[in-house]
């Protein structure tokens, strides 16, 4: 096993190798003129046609059944806490039950314990952390009921900064430990300091598009993944396992429906080898509402995933944020309370404020629901989200947002309101991971396509913001007549995006179409900070 790690160790050091290639690629890309910058935008709207050799719709995998024995540990993950002195450990122990007839196992009858060293070293620490289960049920007769495997979280303290640890996890006494898995401290927070790729997709699912994502993505070799929403996409299945018929609209308009739970231990067994390794970050969206009796929601992903909510000031593990280098992430929930009078706003008030941009240059945001997408799926859906905290980001100069749910690819020019403007967060839409709802393909500037206004209020929180435009060239109108120019580039295809932040004013992004080589940039892009702007923002 250590050979094989330290064969994954040397891979993870071909950064030079892979840098080189991008640059050859970005001169083939942009007419040998190198890779382009925002700093040159904004750019004329693109529109990647259709590649009509592409599927847009996906196909189910198989159910993954657990090949643990007894209580050996499963589905084991590492998410970060708030800093890159201490890390998450998760999995889960025991058999998940489904039925009419389901009996809740003891969280006190294993042990959650992880044992942890340097890479190389003699020096092993142990730690010791809780377990709990949860239950998935529903008032109506005829639908099976579920109830968890044993769920654990551990966290590890006091860890160097961008150092490789191997770990192990279980109950000792037992003698139920995993095998050896390994993970790399985030590197200190400094404006010089970053984590060399940091993957991000969204509505990733269980089907064979899925595969291709995350084989790609595991060839990058990130060191941190974050996943904006849409993770198993349990929601989309009854409780025999069939595919439901509801739509996304549907779902938010009638919230208690059946959902296939054991979704989600299939997912968290494929997703294993990632996630077990490579320190991954959660989004909570609509398909995480999976709303049940007693009004209970998010079980399933408040449960089974670890969040630095509490080290972040934040009760709710639907928003938090963390340090990643010299960049600090904002998670943020689009499906829990977000008007100014709410928790979610004033934590983000407090946690913008705090954000010292001279350790931490960078600050991303991320949520499912994105606010400048123009397919026509979705489109204007978080309208009321957008007035509500627009203005907080663009107050401390929020440099980029990631969303998901749309499932298509787009990467805005800098856009505040609507309008163009050079002060303004890139806005990119990722939710190309391959789930079974497929491809969207349509656009609402295109003819026929622009969705009728009643159909886009925010179901779930409530609220109806999206009227038509007042200002602008869609000016009395609720889409526009052709691309926005805030769009810079928009395809259907599924694939990931990698991040690499390169210094305090440099980030290159590239975007990875599934149907090319992994190592193919079908988007690429030099995001430029301007901390010397005159604008008189609290941050840059």
């Amino acid at each position: 096993m250590v050979t094989k790690m330290m064969g994954w160790v040397s891979s993870m050091c071909k950064s030079a190798v892979y840098v080189w290639f991008l640059v050859s690629l970005s001169f083939a890309y942009n007419g040998g003129e190198g890779i382009p910058t925002t700093l040159e935008g904004p750019f004329k709207p693109l529109t990647v046609p259709l590649n009509k050799t592409l599927s847009t719709i996906t196909a189910d995998l198989p159910d993954f059944p657990s090949n643990a024995v007894d209580f050996q540990p499963q589905q084991i993950s590492v998410s970060l806490s708030a800093n890159y002195d201490s890390i998450w450990i998760s999995w889960i122990t025991g058999e998940f039950q489904i039925g009419d007839n389901i009996s809740p196992l003891d969280p006190e009858s294993v042990q959650s314990i992880v044992r942890f060293r340097v890479f190389g070293s003699r020096s092993t620490y142990q730690a010791e952390g809780y377990s709990l289960i949860y239950n998935q049920l529903y008032p109506s007769d005829g639908i099976q009921n579920y109830t968890s495997g044993i769920i654990h979280h551990v966290c590890l303290t006091d860890l160097e900064p961008d150092t490789l640890y191997e770990y192990e996890c279980g109950d000792p006494s037992e003698s139920l430990m995993s095998k050896s898995h390994y993970f790399r401290t985030m590197p200190v927070s400094s404006p010089s300091d970053y984590p060399n790729r940091i993957a991000v997709v969204g509505d990733l699912g269980l089907t064979h598009n899925t595969t291709t994502t995350v084989s790609h993505l595991l060839s990058n070799h990130p060191d941190l993944v974050v996943l904006v929403g849409g993770l198993s996409n349990a929601d989309l299945y009854l409780t025999n396992g069939t595919v439901s018929n509801y739509s996304s609209f549907s779902l938010l308009q009638n919230p208690i429906h059946e959902t296939y739970q054991p979704r989600w231990d299939y997912w968290g067994r494929f997703m294993q080898p990632l996630v077990s390794n490579v320190p991954t970050m959660v989004v909570g969206g609509d398909h995480e509402i999976e709303q049940q009796a007693e009004n209970q929601t998010f079980a399933a992903y408040s449960s089974r995933f670890a969040f630095p909510s509490e080290e972040s000031g934040s009760m709710s593990s639907l928003y938090y944020s963390f340090n990643a280098g010299g960049i600090h992430f904002v998670v943020l929930g689009a499906y829990t309370p977000f008007e100014k009078s709410s928790d979610q706003y004033k934590w983000l008030e407090r946690d913008l404020s705090d954000v010292d941009r001279e350790v931490t240059p960078w600050l991303v945001a991320a949520w499912q629901t994105p606010w400048y997408s123009t397919y026509s799926s979705h489109y204007r859906e978080a309208e009321c989200m957008r007035v509500e905290m627009e203005d907080l980001l663009y107050q401390y100069g929020v440099d980029i947002v990631f969303n998901g749910q749309v499932n298509a690819y787009e990467r805005s020019n800098r856009v505040y309101n609507y309008f163009l403007d050079p002060y303004g967060p890139v806005y990119i839409t990722i939710g190309t991971g391959g789930n079974r709802e497929g491809l969207e393909i349509t656009h609402a500037d295109e003819p026929g396509n622009c969705p009728d206004p009643t159909t886009t209020p925010e179901n779930y929180i409530g609220g109806f913001c999206a009227f038509n435009f007042t200002s602008g060239p869609a000016s009395g109108k609720f889409c526009w007549d052709q691309q926005p120019d805030y769009s810079a580039f928009r395809e259907s295809s599924f694939g990931h995006g990698i991040l690499e932040v390169k210094n305090e004013t440099h980030a290159l992004w590239t975007w990875h179409r599934n149907q090319e080589f992994y190592e193919n940039a079908g988007d690429i892009i030099y995001i430029v900070r301007e901390p010397g702007n005159s604008f008189p923002f609290h941050g840059r």
